[in-house]
């Protein structure tokens, strides 16, 4: 059994907690430290997690095993290097950190002292993410001609004022932060490298930030990839892959639905019509269960964590392209960032 710390308890770290309380045999919350401690004290005290007063005594405490970060971006990188010191592992929500070089900086230090650090792209574990994962390995889908998602929720006219998820410096890029590193993470897994990004935002609710985004992409190959996203509307999720030989799509709030669709196998007499699609449900799927739980096992087996850093890295040096093309309204290259070992192509790992 991993003994975690939460670090963070807003919405998400509490959510983080419930999602493995009393559910699971290999990750347990044993301690928790928030800025606000009145506002989590009944929380953690019904979840059986013991509050301390700073982040010193998580990382002093040798019952722990693991910090989970459910903390503001700007606080990442420094978190994630002290929990590396102190021989802690590691799981950050996205982004890593703000930027390319402290993202690649956190992650040296996690592999200098030989501790897993797992970036929280906790859809990579959804079975509906998983189909589309299989169709590519094994043929179904054929080559990627594009990709696109679309993924927004309403939770800006939620936000107060003063909550740091209403700082445009914590979430630049409009609602990329928020939702939309998560459909970057897809495409970067399934079609590899980004070459270049067009990125236009725009403000519609009554925040301070952008908080719509459209990212246009342009990956090795000749693939495209279009991202919208937004915290300022309806909540609606959805990723669609579309292949040679068919599309797969997943759809749905909590990625519940995923369809395939192949490509007809005969011309049209009439109106073109598709083929006949396969649908498949997933209810009920708890994505943060299944990123803890694999967390835990890759520290308890000492194998990597399956979201690999350069992938992870990769994609922060997407968002700052993303950031320097909202700011300048042009298309801009995203730096091909070598020095770090292993390097994104097609969307594998090579060494």
């Amino acid at each position: 059994m991993v003994r975690a710390a939460i670090i963070g308890l807003g919405r998400w770290g509490r959510a983080l907690v419930t999602s493995v309380d009393d559910r699971s045999d290999d990750i347990r919350f044993v301690a928790g430290y928030t800025r606000t401690r009145a506002t989590a004290e009944d929380f953690c005290a019904g979840k059986g997690v013991r509050l301390v007063d700073d982040f010193d005594a998580i990382l002093s405490d040798p019952d722990i095993d693991a910090v989970v970060l459910a903390t503001p971006h700007s606080q990442h990188e420094a978190q994630i290097k002290r929990a590396a010191a102190a021989g802690k592992h590691i799981l950050v929500e996205k982004p890593t950190t703000l930027d390319y070089a402290g993202a690649k900086s956190a992650a040296a230090a996690a592999q200098k002292a030989d501790v897993i650090l797992a970036v929280g792209f906790c859809r990579r574990f959804h079975p509906a993410i998983r189909d589309v994962r299989q169709r590519l390995r094994d043929g179904r889908l054929g080559k990627i001609v594009a990709m696109v998602g679309q993924h927004t929720t309403s939770t800006q006219s939620f936000l107060a004022a003063d909550n740091w998820r209403s700082d445009p410096d914590e979430a630049p890029a409009g609602a990329m932060t928020a939702v939309g590193m998560h459909m970057l993470d897809h495409m970067i897994e399934f079609a590899g490298r980004v070459r270049a990004v067009h990125c236009l935002t725009a403000l519609h609710g009554d925040g301070v930030g952008d908080d719509t985004t459209t990212l246009l992409m342009r990956f090795d190959g000749g693939v495209t990839g279009t991202i919208f996203c937004s915290v300022a509307t309806a909540t609606n999720f959805s990723f669609t892959t579309y292949g040679s030989r068919g599309l797969a799509e997943v759809r749905g709030a909590s990625l519940q639905q995923a369809r395939f669709v192949p490509v007809s196998q005969q011309a049209p007499t009439g109106l073109v019509t598709a083929p006949p699609d396969e649908v498949t449900d997933y209810p009920g799927f708890d994505m943060l269960k299944a990123e803890l739980v694999e967390f835990a096992r890759c520290i308890r087996d000492r194998r990597p964590y399956p979201v690999a850093i350069d992938e992870v890295l990769h994609g922060m040096a997407v968002f700052d392209a993303a950031v320097q093309s909202a700011k300048t309204g042009s298309i801009v290259e995203v730096a091909d960032h070598s020095d770090w070992p292993g390097r994104v192509t097609n969307g594998r790992d090579v060494a």
